[in-house]
This record gives structure tokens, C-alpha cells and sequence, in this order.
């Protein structure tokens, strides 16, 4: 009878043994393969990001225009691309859950069309509320719905080169921000503000084809999870927006501490982008002057990216670490940038605005390629929405709040010095993180899933077939 048990428990432990490495072996074919289609997915996400954060960091170059032809505040003026930043990053966890629910590609090409037309509608608006509602909602839910799919799609592409793929793809903001600024300075001039959004809202249509490349498949497996479960059918629903979203990592304290870094982060960031051409001309400099500080930042920018994404990808030191490096001299250099208001030298401002150029593209890649050490591949998605959700609100107020102290100082340099602390805070925040002093990166949380019950009876037959042997040992002794 022992004998018999025994040999039933081996067999049982050997198909679940056979039974697991098959499943393994799909999830390392589903594993980035570091090449292939890979690279494609790289050049679309080149182009689309180009025409969204690029797009939307050479929005300075209408801030003038608006103040002028609204005869409205700066504090006003600044909510047009505080708002379309906020809703891009407000309506990300939407994407992502579409994504996870249907297409991908539908849904960047559905984003593409939005995108296009905000701008498009745009260029026809007769008050200050019209360009929060086209320009910031409409465009800025397009955006939403492009970026965090873009970066995931990428992402789980690849996994050796993960950082280096996203460092190439992003170099597009700094590319298009050197060609952007003098190109829509050219397209003001030429055809007014309102022929140069209508341009630009066609350049923004160019995002659907991009967004065709990506090969139709189910990025998630967890509806198959939530509708095994029982329950009423209001139930289901819950349980499956809340696994689409990814919900449950807003109780880990590891993600929602990273999640804050990157909302101060966001505070000061975008805040040179929005205000350093205004600044520029308020101190004395052209136009042209002006927008080629920030063709000059955008250029340094891409060589970060790229420099940046190649020294990460050799693990020399933890990603984490070298995100904190790049923010701490970004938000250094910001605080640096009014300098130029004091000593009227356009070569300071040039040089800094250089430095800084190079640090914040520096950081980009890596507050993304981050998340998957903290939250894991699988809910790779979810997270990177939720992120975009949550630092938001970093996007929503840093610009309104550094236009409104330029009200009251009557000059940019409070704004500045206030926006480079914000990126300081940023560090000392990620500095809070489990681990954080560590020389390794710890292993990221794995997914709860049923497949975990039968790992863990196979752990106990494996046990007691053990037990088992030493039995049948000492019985022959």
C-alpha cells in the first residue's frame, strides 16, 4: 500500500513538473525578444511621442500669442497646456484598461484621430475657454490614449535593451523640440496662430498610422481570471475594471512612494518648456533668440537620452539610482536658469539651458523603465497608466503655479528656483523607497493568481513524496 502511494505521488509530481515548464516556456516566448518587430514598435513610438510631448513642449511659442490676442493673464494663459498635460496623463489609466480589455492598436489609432482634432477645432476657438476644452481635453485625451499604450507596447518588447529602446524612441521630444520651436515660430509668422494649429493638427494625424503597426493581440489575461470567479454580475464588472486598471497597486506602498516621486517631479519639469521662451524675451533676447535656446535644450536633450538609456542598460549602477542622479541636477539647473536675467548673458543662459537639456532627457527613459522592477512585467500596463493618473496632478498645477508668481513678481525667476526645488523633492522622496540604499534591485511582487495553488500543491506532494522516500529508506534499513 506505501509503495503504491508512493508511485501514484511521483506520477502526480511529475506531470505537474511537465505541466510547468511548458507554461514557462510561453511566458518566455512572450518575454521580450529584444529585436524582431521590436524595433519597429520603436520607430512608431519615435514618431508618435514626437508629436505629442515634442508637440507639446514647443506650445510656448503661442503662449505670446495667446497673451497678446486674449489680453489675458500669463496664470490664464498657462492652463491651456497645464490642461492638455493633465488630461493626457489623467486619461492614461483609460487607455491602458482599453488596452487590456480590446486593441491596443485601436486604441492609439482612436488617439491619433483625437489628438488631430482638438488642434483642428483649436485653431477655430474665440475665447480662452474653447482652447482648454479642444487643446486640453480633446488633444489631451488623444494623448492619453496614445502614450501609455506606445510605452508598454515597447516595453514588453524587450527586456536586455529595454531602456536603450525607450532612450532611442524618446530622443524624438528633444529631436522635434529643435525643429518644432523654429518651425512653428516660422508657421506663426507665415499664417497667424490659428493656420499654425490647423498645420499641426494634421501633423497630429500622422499618430493613427503609427499606431496601425502594433500586431493585434489581448495585452492582458486577467479577464480570464476575474470571470472564473463567482459572483453577481455588478460584482464581475467591479472586479474586472479593478483588474484592468490595475487597481490593487494603489495599496503597495513601494509603487504609491515612487508614484509620488514622479508626481514632484512632474511639478518643475515641464515648466522651462512652457515658460523659458517668455522668459527669454522678457529679459531682452529675440524671438528667434529665444526659440533657438530651446531648439539648443531640445538637442542636448536627445543626446541624453541616448547616452542614458546606453550607460543604464550596462548595470553598472541600479536604475533607480540614476534616476536620481539626472533629477537632482535637472531640478539644479532650473533653479540655474534666471541667471541670465541677472547678468543679461545669453551665453549663460544658452549653456545652462544645455545642462538642463541634457539632464531631463536623461531621466525620462528611466522614471518609466523603473516601473517594471517595482510592479513586475504583467501589471506593467496598469501601472504606467495609474503613474500617468497620479502625477497629474504635478502636471495640472506646476505650470498655472509658475505663471502666477510670475504675476506677482513681474519676472520668472521665483518660478524657476520653485519648479528646480520640486525636482529635489522628487529625489529625497524616491530616497523613502524599500531597498532603495541596496546594491541590487529587489525582486518585483509576481501577480496573485490561481496558478499559485497549484504551485503550492506541488510543493507539498513534492514534500511528501520525500517523506515518503525517506521512509521507504529506512523500511529497507
Amino acid at each position: 500500500m506505501k509503495l503504491y502511494l508512493c508511485t501514484v505521488l511521483q506520477t502526480l509530481s511529475l506531470d505537474m513538473s511537465n505541466h510547468k515548464p511548458k507554461a514557462e516556456s510561453r511566458s518566455d516566448e512572450a518575454e521580450a525578444p529584444d529585436g524582431g518587430w521590436g524595433w519597429v514598435l520603436v520607430a512608431a513610438l519615435f514618431v508618435s511621442t514626437s508629436l505629442v510631448f515634442g508637440l507639446m513642449r514647443s506650445l510656448g511659442i503661442f503662449f505670446v500669442e495667446f497673451v497678446q490676442y486674449f489680453e489675458e493673464s500669463a496664470q490664464a494663459i498657462s492652463w491651456i497646456s497645464s490642461t492638455g498635460l493633465a488630461a493626457q496623463q489623467f486619461f492614461s489609466p483609460l487607455g491602458a484598461a482599453l488596452c487590456n480589455a480590446y486593441d491596443a492598436r485601436v486604441v492609439v489609432m482612436a488617439g491619433g484621430l483625437l489628438a488631430g482634432l482638438g488642434l483642428i477645432l483649436a485653431s477655430q476657438a474665440t475665447c480662452l475657454v474653447h482652447l482648454y476644452l479642444t487643446m486640453g481635453v480633446i488633444s489631451g485625451l488623444g494623448w492619453g490614449l496614445v502614450f501609455t499604450p506606445m510605452v508598454a507596447t515597447v516595453m514588453a518588447n524587450f527586456t536586455r535593451r529595454r531602456t536603450l529602446a525607450l532612450g532611442l524612441a524618446f530622443s524624438s521630444v528633444g529631436l522635434s523640440s529643435f525643429a518644432f520651436n523654429p518651425l512653428f515660430q516660422f508657421l506663426v509668422e507665415m499664417y497667424a496662430w490659428r493656420g499654425a494649429l490647423l498645420i499641426l493638427g494634421g501633423l497630429s494625424l500622422n499618430i493613427v498610422p503609427c499606431g496601425a503597426l502594433i500586431r493585434p493581440q489581448r495585452c492582458s489575461k486577467a479577464p480570464e481570471k476575474v470571470d472564473s470567479e463567482g459572483g453577481s454580475s455588478c460584482a464581475v464588472m467591479l472586479r474586472r475594471v479593478s483588474s484592468y486598471l490595475e487597481l490593487p497597486l494603489l495599496f503597495e506602498r513601494p509603487y504609491l512612494t515612487y508614484a509620488s516621486a514622479i508626481t514632484l517631479l512632474n511639478v518643475g519639469y515641464f515648466v522651462p518648456y512652457f515658460h523659458l521662451v517668455a522668459h527669454s524675451r522678457q529679459v531682452g533676447f529675440s524671438e528667434y533668440q529665444a526659440a533657438f535656446v530651446m531648439s539648443a535644450a531640445g538637442a542636448t536633450d536627445i543626446l541624453g537620452r541616448v547616452v542614458s538609456g546606453w550607460f543604464s542598460d550596462l548595470g553598472h549602477f541600479r536604475l533607480i539610482h540614476l534616476l536620481s542622479l539626472w533629477t537632482t541636477l535637472a531640478g539644479v539647473f532650473i533653479m540655474l536658469l534666471p541667471v541670465s536675467s541677472l547678468s543679461a548673458s545669453y551665453t549663460a543662459l544658452m549653456v545652462i539651458s544645455l545642462l538642463y537639456g541634457f539632464c531631463s532627457g536623461a531621466l525620462t527613459s528611466l522614471a518609466f523603465a523603473v516601473v517594471p522592477l517595482i510592479v513586475g512585467v504583467e501589471r506593467m500596463m496598469g501601472a504606467l497608466g495609474l503613474l500617468q493618473l497620479i502625477e497629474s496632478i504635478g502636471g495640472l498645477l506646476g505650470t498655472p503655479l509658475s505663471g502666477l508668481l510670475k504675476d506677482v513678481t513681474g519676472n520668472y525667476i521665483s518660478s524657476f528656483v520653485i519648479a528646480g526645488s520640486f525636482l529635489i523633492l522628487s529625489t529625497l522622496t524616491m530616497a523613502t523607497l524599500p531597498h532603495y540604499f541596496s546594491c541590487t534591485d529587489p525582486p518585483p511582487p509576481q501577480r496573485h493568481s490561481p496558478n499559485d495553488k497549484d504551485k503550492s500543491l506541488h510543493s507539498e506532494l513534492e514534500q511528501i513524496n520525500s517523506l515518503s522516500n525517506d521512509m521507504s529508506d529506512g523500511g529497507a534499513q
